[in-house]
């Protein structure tokens, strides 16, 4: 089988890695554009194109899928099946025509619950039970497409954006090789999402970081933990931003916002309802501390009565 891969991030990569080493032939690699990155702001590759050189597959990066001559790039490949995870361009229907077999794609959420950009953070951001993958067949819409496999993990009250990110990534390779292999054999049918059901992931940004101490306690631990290790919720104290790394939920009322207390098992902070205790942080300029070791250097910096966020 003749597999034309589209992917960019590490996500993606996990999942090319894992084709890369199975019997299919992966005839090209779709990624996006080189872009500028670190404190020179040189262009960097992909992830997925990193990978893909290394193991001297031919790597495409069109600005668009929606440009007659890309798509005649891609037809001239003679895929038998595309398979796009975390790509980040849409793919109109001439080229989800292309392949024999259609194009599928390796979503990390269990659709239709959470179609979109950031499925990892906004399940863990709500406080869902569980996430996954889900495998579908791709159609025109923004993740709408017949499912064709899921696979599911519970999401734990430790779980962090980040920590669930790698257990989707090492989940999702197995099952994209068995949907394949099913879709060989003609073996595999499609389940209609139920559309009344979706909610939509939005894009993460660095704005929606900013910590609202008006909001629950119970919202702003769970916002924490599906920012974690990107965009990092921060709050400003003293005029400088802090960054918040970890935080529980607490007893305690007060002005949202204001400190309630400050010990070696962290710094309390009044929210709409409860307390947030906040156990990890990093200060302008340092690095990430246990609020512990803040508490000892640093202590009046955290007087009782301080409030955050003005």
């Amino acid at each position: 089988m003749r597999i034309v891969f589209a992917g960019t991030p590490e996500f993606a990569a996990d999942h090319l890695k894992a084709l890369l080493d199975s019997p299919y032939e992966v005839v090209a690699v779709y990624t996006q554009p080189d872009r500028p990155a670190g404190r020179g702001q040189k262009l960097m590759p992909s992830p997925v194109k990193q990978l893909a050189l290394q193991h001297d597959i031919p790597v495409y990066q069109p600005q668009t899928l929606r440009n007659p001559d890309a798509q005649a790039e891609l037809a001239a490949l003679e895929p038998d099946l595309m398979v796009v995870v975390a790509y980040g361009l849409i793919l109109p229907q001439v080229v989800l025509d292309i392949p024999r077999l259609g194009c599928i794609n390796s979503h990390a959420s269990l659709l239709p619950r959470w179609r979109g950009a950031a499925p990892i953070q906004r399940a863990v951001e709500a406080g869902d039970a569980e996430s996954g993958v889900t495998v579908m067949r791709m159609e025109a819409g923004l993740d709408t497409g017949p499912m064709l496999l899921k696979v599911s993990t519970p999401i734990s009250r430790d779980d962090t954006g980040g920590s669930l990110h790698h257990r989707l990534a090492q989940m999702g390779p197995p099952a994209v090789l068995q949907a394949i292999a099913g879709l060989d054999a003609g073996t595999l049918n499609g389940e209609v999402q139920d559309d009344s059901l979706a909610t939509y992931a939005h894009k993460l940004n660095k704005d929606e970081a900013r910590i609202d101490w008006q909001r629950p306690a119970v919202e702003l631990e769970r916002l924490v933990r599906a920012f974690f290790p990107w965009p990092i919720c921060h709050s400003l104290l003293a005029g400088e931003a802090v960054k918040v790394l970890a935080a529980s939920v607490s007893e305690g009322q007060g002005t949202p916002g204001q400190i309630l207390g400050a010990s070696k098992d962290g710094l309390v902070v009044a929210c709409g309802s409860q307390a947030l205790c906040l156990t990890r942080l990093q200060l302008p300029g340092g690095k990430p501390l246990n609020f512990s070791d803040l508490f000892n250097s640093r202590r009046e910096k955290f007087a009782v009565g301080t409030v955050l966020g003005q």
